[in-house]
């Protein structure tokens, strides 16, 4: 058959089971080893295919036997995407554990957990249910927290009431655990300075035991059956390395013990150590629980700023009601000084609204009938009555936190060196362990000797306890100093902080990834349309002619518009309006098509006048003569790609109105700043290139893409790929969404279209330029703090696991120091809330 004369058919096939480039290439080959198939592309990333085809030589169904053959499946169902809660997590290894036993479960494609927000992201087909999910992370040794509240409680009182209760009872067992390992330092004082065992050696002995225990198995008692529920799963987690370590120490007491009695060995004992590392343990886990609370200050800053009630018109009466209970079509009454209650529009009333919850910006926003206003902002100075468009789940301010819950929730590439290093370094560091014992017990000359060079600065070393005693010193500071957990919280701690930072900045984060892209982003596409412009047309310029005002050029023009439906008449009109200039009384209208409007006006004191506007054929057909002078204001405003329009009043030219789609205010200093930034900008429009390349000109950019047609904007970002560049799309029109999902980084203006955001890696609740570089700045100050946290996180184990080794480093200094490391990833973190991201 002649392929110029071969109809192609597309199709986009989802395929389950890739995981790497080859498995990209032996679905490819497979497809285009198929007779009448013209092109095959597979993309990982989107786990899909599209397959251009003659229907007439291949079937769909034999597409589906291709991909098969290659060894993957066609996905049917509908993917899902849940965000679960869960108690008990505390390092690396948990988050490990979770996530496995989640990914046994039948449907699930992926999940993701997230320690510091402790929650689990599960992407999942079929009918899974709540209940499924809960019994494997109880398997995993976790707990499963169901969403239910108390009633009459909101979303965020809940989570605030668990948060609380969470940071409570932290706090009550690292007291508990002091009160009992106090006692213990004080008696071990007089043994330690004057040689003097308090009630005798064997009672010394179980005085130390008894406390200690106390301290392991009561308020340590969660550490241990944590440990116990992981080491059953075979996912050790860190709570097994603490509850070896003290439980190790605490066994060395009874050895002792048994040998006042004749029936052991001689042997020193480190039993009140045993208490002191579960306190210091417990210690530093209400740390890193308020530290962790502290990070996440934003998004339940979020949660908390919904109003409780609303005040609704219903029978002419006025009633409150749980904002819960409102419903869309319910007539809000919002006071000066009230939150509204839900996402609106304004159907009465006329005052300003401070939106800076949403975006950032302190200035308040006038509003007026016809505007939308959004939920739990604060309506500053008049009374407004708002009709509820969106309640519940689908509020503006339910979007934000779901976007920030599921930033939270996805992963940044960079994780994943640190995920393979936690999958096993509990087992590892178990190993090592075990391995200091031998290794002190082989060779007791060599480390022997380390000890006795060592204890010359370093006053907890005690060579005369013996090599056997110095083995176990050494290989319980291994199994205390390890922190896998420092690895786990160093991505999503920063991320939960960038995130919610973003969010009261009206910078929403959808996809962690977006973040490390961010940095080596170096060509950043700017739509024309809505993006750089306004959006829609506006008055740039007005010239009165032959001795006619400004004012009132505009008055007659707008007066003749008034009866006009088209967009430039209705910018003419609106700018007059901004302007309180009034308007006479429109007598007669008629629209000549293409050309522009004749009129007939009663102006002031019932003068009549004939009033034309529009271009210059319609002028010269009604014998208006054009000067020199006014073809010489056209020709210029033309050559700055504006339209022109022509004013005539009783057959003489009375001005020129320049029309034209303005550039938004900050365009010039944002596209600047990009600059600055390294990031070359590109404007993209489906203008002509003398229009495109005069607002390229006005706000400073130099590289233009014009006269692109919507299902070209995608192949545009591709080429651009392929020269080499990695790309940043902006853009909020619906034809935009295919070049966003192109795009390595798609950043979408959150006042456009709905589909637009949900291909945006990162959507702008306002729509100005100076938000794209706040989500610049916020990009890279996140993924360098992710950068330094993984750092210090690495450092602390690369360097403290081999003094423990060595034997010197305390049990008791390596476990507030391994506390310490999980604390200073988390304040890291908080620091960048001290980045300014304004302009």
């Amino acid at each position: 058959m002649d392929q110029q004369t071969t109809q192609l058919r597309k199709k986009a096939l989802k395929i389950e089971g890739m995981h790497c480039a080859s498995c990209v290439s032996a679905v490819e080959k497979s497809l285009r080893n198929k007779k009448g198939v013209e092109e095959a592309s597979v993309n990982l990333a989107t786990e899909s295919a599209s397959v251009a085809y003659d229907e007439q030589q291949v079937t769909e169904e034999e597409l589906v036997e291709a991909v098969e053959a290659a060894g993957y499946t066609i996905a049917n169902e509908q993917v899902q995407s849940r965000t679960l809660k869960i108690e008990g997590m505390h390092c690396a290894s948990c988050v490990n554990s979770v996530r496995k036993m989640l990914e046994k479960l039948d449907g699930v494609r992926e999940a993701s957990v997230n320690l510091a927000a402790e929650t689990a992201t599960v992407r999942y087909s079929g009918d899974l249910s709540l209940d499924d999910f809960g019994e494997a992370v109880e398997q995993a040794g976790y707990s499963l927290l169901r969403e239910e509240s108390e009633s009459g409680q909101s979303q965020g009182e809940a989570r605030q009431q668990r948060e609380q209760e969470k940071m409570s009872k932290a706090r009550s067992n690292m007291w508990w655990s002091w009160a009992l390992t106090i006692p213990i330092m004080l008696w071990m004082i007089p043994e330690m300075i004057w040689d003097y065992a308090f009630l005798g050696e064997v009672g010394f002995e179980v005085g130390l035991i008894a406390l200690s225990a106390a301290v392991i198995f009561v308020p340590g008692w969660e550490t241990v059956l944590s440990a116990w529920k992981s080491a059953k799963n075979r996912t050790p987690n860190m709570d097994v390395l603490i509850a070896m370590g003290g439980l190790a120490a605490l066994s060395t007491g009874i050895v002792a013990l048994l040998h006042q009695f004749g029936v052991a060995p001689p042997f020193h004992s480190f039993a009140g150590i045993a208490g002191m590392i579960m306190a210091f343990h417990l210690t530093g886990r209400y740390i890193e629980t308020k530290a962790k609370g502290r990070a996440s200050d934003a998004i339940r800053k979020l949660l908390t700023l919904e109003a409780k009630e609303a005040t609704i018109e219903r029978d002419g009466e006025e009633i409150k009601i749980p904002v819960r209970e409102l419903r869309a079509g319910d007539l809000m009454v919002v006071r000066p000084g009230e939150k509204i209650p839900t996402d609106g529009e304004v159907t009465d009333g006329r005052s300003s609204v401070d939106e800076s919850i949403a975006t950032g910006e302190s200035m308040p926003v006038e509003k007026e009938p016809g505007d939308e206003v959004i939920g739990a902002t604060l309506n500053k100075n008049g009374m407004l009555k708002v009709r509820a468009t969106r309640v519940g789940e689908d509020t503006f301010l339910s979007q934000v936190i779901r976007m920030v819950e599921e930033a939270q929730g996805s992963k940044v590439p960079i994780q994943e060196f640190a995920d393979r290093i936690t999958a096993v370094f509990v087992p590892v560091v178990l190993g090592v362990a075990v391995a200091t014992l031998g290794l002190w017990t082989l060779f007791p000359g060599f480390f022997g000797g380390i000890a006795v060079w060592a204890s010359g600065f370093l006053p907890w070393i005690n060579p005369g306890m013996g090599n056997v005693a110095l083995a176990f010193y050494a290989a319980i500071a291994v199994l205390v100093i390890a922190c896998p957990c420092a690895l786990g919280l160093a991505t999503p701690t920063a991320l939960m902080v960038g995130s919610g930072m973003g969010a009261e900045n009206g910078v929403l984060i959808r996809n962690g990834e977006a973040i490390q892209i961010m940095k080596d982003v170096d060509t950043i596409v700017l739509d024309k349309t809505g993006t750089i412009t306004e959006g829609k047309p506006g008055v740039t310029d007005v010239i009165g002619l032959n001795g006619t005002s400004e004012e009132e050029m505009v008055r007659l023009a707008a007066s003749a518009e008034s009866g006009s439906e088209h967009p430039l008449g209705q910018a003419i009109v609106s700018y007059a309006g901004d302007r309180n200039i009034p308007l006479d009384t429109l007598k007669n209208f008629e629209a000549v098509t293409g050309k522009g409007i004749e009129a007939v006006i009663e102006a002031a004191g019932a003068e009549v006048k004939s009033v034309l506007v529009g271009t210059r054929d319609l002028l010269r057909e009604s014998d208006v003569v054009l000067d020199s002078e006014t073809e010489e204001q056209l020709n210029r405003l033309e050559k700055q790609a504006k339209t022109a329009v022509l004013v005539a009043v009783d057959g003489k030219t009375a001005g020129i109105i320049a029309v034209a789609d303005p550039v938004k205010e900050d365009s010039r200093k944002a596209i600047s700043l990009l600059r600055e930034f390294g990031l070359t900008p590109v404007m993209m429009t489906g203008d002509n290139e003398r229009t495109a390349r005069a607002v390229a000109a006005e706000v400073g950019i130099d590289e233009v893409i014009a006269g692109v047609l919507p299902d070209q904007k995608s192949g545009e970002i591709e080429r651009l790929q392929q020269r080499g560049k990695i790309v940043a799309m902006v853009g909020d029109g619906i034809n935009d969404a295919p070049a966003l999902t192109r795009a390595h980084v798609g950043i979408a203006i959150g006042t456009g279209t709905d589909v637009a955001i949900e291909s945006g890696d990162i959507v702008l609740v306002k729509g100005d330029l100076s938000a794209v570089v706040k989500s610049v700045k916020l990009s890279r100050a996140t993924f360098t703090k992710i950068k330094q946290n993984l750092f210090w996180a690495f450092f602390y184990n690369v360097v403290m696991i081999p003094l423990a080794i060595f034997g010197m480093l305390h049990p008791l200094l390596a476990e507030a120091a391994m506390a310490f490391s999980s604390v200073n990833v988390i304040a890291n973190s908080r620091r960048l809330n001290r980045k300014n991201i304004q302009l």
